[in-house]
């Protein structure tokens, strides 16, 4: 139903009833849209960066569906725009050197097109930062839904992870361990399904950043692309976003000093990659935050690592969705109080509101404090000579020996020369 108590951005472009609107309508009639649909009601962006040259995010197309669903169900007018998909498993020499150009892209499409709210569909690495950064930039009501993780890889009766197995069957080729046809034959059994890593590589990482941040419904980071509850929340992203928008809720409402806290803490209890270091403070400025290294630190360094997956342990996604996921975490970790309870998410409750009953169905996986998988596990702030800015390690995938060690430091001027 249109909205009679508010005027959006869309009416801009779509409530006149001059040569402008006749004309902005017009055009979008070709689609076979009805007149009503220009009503007032809310028009929302599905943002999506499905490409089959990212694998990790060629099921977008599905994905986006049942978003649309869940719009067209509570009132609004689902749009679907494409931006620069990045994928780290294709591009070369790495997806980073454009996730810049990739948030303008999504910054100047939100800008310049009739668009009230988004949501957002990112999977692969860099997807995540790129469509969060060009979206906090437009401070319009913003909803993520991430892809979702592959299926756990499965090889000779075992579970091996995407990214991680594959540099112990390049070592077992070249020791003769393992034959060449074998180690052609686990390709497919590594990646058996769509979705990104499922170890907790970058995508899972920011996936679970998502959904600490507030941007993302509880959940989101760990549902396997292929579960149909992925498509169950798709379809309710797109009902709230409308809800969202006729509230007016507002990224910068949910990205808060509080927010970015929780998402530090939360990073040490998965394990999660270094990258979202650089990915968090770039979102954090996007919102006028200064969220700096030393903060990482600060907040981070004493987290216990709580989730037994891999690369740090020995789990991946799949389990860590069946053992209770985030909201299992979030609840523990609440349990020393390092979590900002009140932070506002996007489905208009505060984090602790969505966690505070989250059941943990698998210690294993899923840890408690008095046992995690390493006691200090959150990202640690290095300084010295070689960095004299500061670098990052993650202690939870480190070999013990590597955490203190003395030796020759051999530098490189550039990647040919490496």
């Amino acid at each position: 139903m249109p909205d009679e108590k508010r005027s959006y951005r869309s009416a801009a472009w779509f409530a006149k009833t001059d040569k402008d609107g006749f004309v902005h309508r017009s055009w979008m009639r070709n689609q076979g849209l009805p007149d009503h649909v220009f009503d007032g009601r809310p028009v929302i962006g599905i943002c999506n960066t499905w490409s089959e040259l990212t694998p990790c995010n060629a099921h977008f197309r599905q994905v986006a569906e049942r978003v649309k669903r869940g719009v067209w169900e509570a009132g609004g007018l689902p749009l679907e725009f494409p931006v620069m998909s990045l994928g780290e498993t294709n591009i070369r020499p790495t997806a980073m050197l454009f996730r810049n150009l990739v948030s303008m892209d999504v910054e100047e499409s939100i800008r310049a097109n009739p668009i009230d709210g988004v949501v957002l569909l990112c999977g692969c690495d860099k997807t995540t930062p790129s469509l969060v950064m060009g979206a906090a930039s437009c401070n319009v009501p913003v909803l993520v839904v991430s892809g979702g993780p592959m299926l756990n890889g499965k090889y000779r009766g075992q579970d091996i992870g995407s990214g991680t197995a594959v540099w112990h069957f390049e070592e077992e080729l070249k020791a003769g361990t393992l034959s060449a046809p074998d180690f052609m034959d686990a390709e497919a059994c590594m990646s058996r399904s769509a979705g990104h890593c499922m170890t907790m590589g970058t995508a899972s990482t920011m996936a679970c950043m998502v959904e600490a941040l507030g941007l993302g419904m509880p959940h989101n980071a760990a549902i396997p692309a292929v579960d149909s509850r992925r498509y169950v929340l798709a379809h309710m992203a797109g009902r709230r976003i409308v809800e969202m928008v006729r509230d007016d809720l507002r990224i910068a409402q949910v990205l808060t000093r509080q927010a970015f806290e929780n998402a530090i803490v939360v990073n040490g209890a998965v394990g999660g990659s270094t990258n979202a270091v650089i990915h968090l403070l770039a979102i954090a400025g996007r919102v006028g935050l200064k969220v700096t290294l030393d903060d990482w630190d600060r907040l981070g360094r004493n987290v216990p690592t709580l989730v037994d997956l891999m690369p740090s342990g020995r789990f991946l996604m799949e389990d860590f969705y069946y053992a209770g996921g985030l909201p299992a975490v979030i609840r523990a970790l609440d349990q020393r109080k390092l979590i900002h309870r009140d932070a506002l998410t996007v489905n208009g409750k505060t984090i602790w509101e969505n966690c505070q009953a989250a059941p943990n169905w698998n210690s294993e996986v899923i840890r408690p404090l008095e046992k995690p998988l390493v006691e200090h596990g959150g990202i640690a702030l290095l300084r010295g000579n070689l960095a004299p800015d500061g670098a990052v390690l993650k202690p939870s995938a480190a070999s013990p020996h590597l955490m203190r060690h003395r030796g020759r430091a051999v530098v490189f001027e550039n990647i040919e020369h490496y």
